[in-house]
């Protein structure tokens, strides 16, 4: 298969995808795919995103290691 057909079929399975969380956990490994390596974010940047991650964690926005493994055995 060609890049455009991979893509295109990623697009209809994404379509098909009704788990916030799911979809949440692919853009940021989409997000982390398209940093090239020699891009670098700064402390202040670096911080934020530790900043944001605590809060989203503190309103109980996240999986935990057992939740996680039960819901991969329906993937």
């Amino acid at each position: 298969m060609d890049i455009q057909t991979e893509k295109m079929s990623l697009i209809k399975r994404l379509e098909q995808v009704n788990d916030l969380s799911l979809l949440q956990a692919l853009k940021h490994m989409i997000d982390f795919g398209l940093q090239k390596e020699e891009e670098h974010i700064s402390i202040e940047q670096y911080n934020n995103e530790l900043g944001e991650a605590e809060t989203e964690m503190d309103r109980g926005e996240f999986i935990n290691h057992e939740d996680l493994k039960e819901e991969m055995k329906k993937w």
